[in-house]
């Protein structure tokens, strides 16, 4: 997975809205991921320990993708691009509670809190997180139609994690297959992808991961 990066936050011009959901409005406007896009591999990372916090965030318990059905349905479309290719897609966070934004805001707020430094963000000074982009309080994962996602084989290892000619290869790769499908790409993170034609670009959803 990624290390730490600038965290990318659409903030709304207009009004944006936090909105809570019953289960029985999760079911009509957040989907299982893994139930209509093809070999998906998910690792949420943020559901367990292994991640720049160091332990599980507020809102994730359970290892799902969640997303809206246009999101879904876009990403299924370039699951199948790609198997043709012999690869998958591995997901390590989809759609993102606000409760869990403001998880990572209070981690950020306490500089005594660095268990996961030495791992996630060796050469990043805690204190400048907000200065600096890396923590905000808001994040388009939270509107159900952005994916933090990369190249693998079926056996779930992945092809652009790294930096060399070919892992660089593998990133063009995935942002061209993205676009192509209706995704617009992050530039400071390249495993970061939203739906250009979201269906809920001023609201941010507060429900379980679960």
């Amino acid at each position: 997975m990624p290390k730490l990066c600038p965290v990318i936050v659409l903030m709304c011009a207009l009004a944006a809205t936090v909105a809570p959901m019953d289960a029985s409005q999760r079911a009509t406007t957040l989907i299982d991921a893994r139930t209509v896009v093809p070999g998906l591999v998910a690792e949420i990372r943020y559901a367990g320990s292994h991640n720049f916090v160091g332990r599980p965030i507020d809102g994730y318990r359970a290892t799902r993708c969640l997303l809206t059905q246009p999101a879904a349905n876009a990403l299924a479309e370039v699951a199948r691009d790609l198997a043709t290719r012999g690869l998958v897609i591995k997901v390590f966070d989809c759609y993102r509670p606000t409760r869990a934004v403001a998880d990572f805001v209070r981690w950020a707020r306490d500089p005594r809190d660095q268990a996961a430094k030495a791992e996630f963000y060796p050469d990043v000074d805690k204190r400048t997180l907000f200065r600096d982009g890396y923590i905000a309080s808001r994040s388009s994962h939270s509107r159900g139609s952005t994916v933090d996602l990369t190249l693998a084989r079926a056996d779930g290892a992945e092809l652009a994690s790294g930096v060399t000619a070919e892992q660089h290869a593998n990133r063009i790769r995935l942002a061209a297959a993205m676009q192509r499908r209706g995704f617009r790409g992050y530039p400071k993170e390249w495993w970061h992808f939203t739906l250009r034609n979201e269906p809920f670009p001023g609201t941010y959803f507060d429900v379980l991961v679960q």
